[in-house]
């Protein structure tokens, strides 16, 4: 049909391979693994790290793949791979498991609802090594599930309301007047979308598809709220990742990992 899409938040790489017309403005899977792969090492020092991934998530295993496909660059290596499926409940099979490894670091790439109860039945086992995850990890839901459990825990996400510019802080105070609560990394995507549509229209001085499609393609850093923006050959949006701290209930800032 000659539509141009962009899509705010799906990081699965095939999305863009669908078609020339499909683009992204979020960074891909195999990036956040990566971007934890290289924080345990370097950042924590880690030497031996385990897995914990969800077997019937594409998401999941995609992130555990590439974490375990590039820790190995970082001085790292895994000791235990375990895995779960969406919907359990006990994980204390898995963890008891990992325990046995003494691992310095557990990654942990699923979603909240399953994080939160991992984290504390971790806590109960006396597991004390920091566990890591990715963008599945937040909501305000994870911090009801997983309470002080999630303590010294680390997740890469799209964004920081910490960001420093003056671009974060306008759309946050923004937002926040409009609907009352601070944006996630969905709403400052979705925001970071709409404008780089917008700025391909504009540059192509008209809606035609195929014309615009070629603007949005020139997009080259541009200043979105989730970081600098460069959509490259595959569609895929070149972008640094941050790495939050969870502590009291709230995620900080640490890091930010380039591409």
């Amino acid at each position: 049909m000659g539509v141009p899409m962009i899509s705010p938040s799906s990081t699965n790489p095939k999305v863009t391979q669908v078609g020339e017309y499909v683009f992204r403005v979020c960074f891909i899977d195999p990036f956040q693994g990566y971007v934890m792969a290289r924080f345990a090492g370097e950042n924590l020092k880690a030497k031996r790290a385990a897995i914990l991934r969800d077997n019937k998530s594409d998401y999941s295993i995609g992130l555990a793949t590439v974490f375990a496909a590039r820790l190995p660059d970082f001085g790292g290596t895994i000791v235990a791979n375990e895995a779960y499926s969406q919907g359990d409940t006990d994980f204390r099979s898995q963890l008891t498991a990992i325990k046995a490894t003494n691992p310095d670091v557990i990654y942990v790439p699923g979603y909240y609802t399953d994080v939160g109860l991992i984290a504390r039945q971790a806590r109960q086992l006396g597991i004390d090594a920091p566990m890591l995850g990715g963008g599945g990890w937040e909501s305000t839901k994870l911090y009801e599930l997983g309470g002080d459990a999630l303590n010294g825990h680390y997740f890469s996400n799209h964004y920081s309301p910490e960001d420093p510019r003056p671009l974060v802080k306008d759309f946050i105070a923004r937002f926040t007047k409009r609907f009352g609560n601070p944006p996630d990394s969905l709403a400052v995507l979705g925001f970071d979308a709409a404008n780089v549509a917008i700025a391909a229209i504009e540059r192509a001085g008209t809606t035609d598809g195929r014309k615009v499609r070629a603007s949005i393609s020139e997009t080259r850093d541009f200043p979105g709220v989730g970081g600098t923006i460069t959509l490259d050959a595959e569609r895929n949006a070149t972008k640094p990742a941050v790495v939050l701290k969870i502590q009291d209930g709230s995620a900080s800032f640490v890091t930010s990992v380039e591409p």
